[in-house]
């Protein structure tokens, strides 16, 4: 499962949860890029339930389209991430030391309100 929500001129919410494939990659990263459009100096709510890897055919997707993702993340400031697998929060925040640009913060399920508070500053 993977959806994407603008909720605001410069927000996108994304809930994310099991296995992907490469048809859902495709259709996933579809949606994520057509939102995105006019985004500037955004800002990402993930959700993330019940992570399982994808398909060696949704990582080849991704791999794919690396170009197209890296030119989309740059309209993006901060990323909080829900979740509440320790080892995913950890990744996350990982990823945000590599990516220049965006800052990314992880936190537990229940810790909505802290999350929307680290966006908006």
């Amino acid at each position: 499962m993977f959806k994407v929500t603008k909720v605001a001129d410069n927000r996108l919410d994304i809930e994310f949860g099991g296995k992907l494939d490469a048809e859902e990659m495709k259709l996933a990263l579809d949606e994520l890029s057509s939102k995105a459009l006019g985004i500037e100096k955004g800002q990402m709510l993930y959700r993330i339930e019940d992570f399982a890897l994808p398909t060696l055919s949704a990582i080849a997707v991704e791999f794919a389209r690396i170009p197209e993702m890296f030119k989309l993340i740059r309209q993006f400031e901060r990323a909080a991430v829900l979740c509440d697998k320790q080892w995913v929060q950890t990744i996350s925040e990982l990823e945000g030391k590599l990516i220049p640009g965006l800052s990314i913060k992880a936190f537990d399920m229940n810790q909505l309100e802290q999350a929307e508070q680290w966006l908006s500053h």
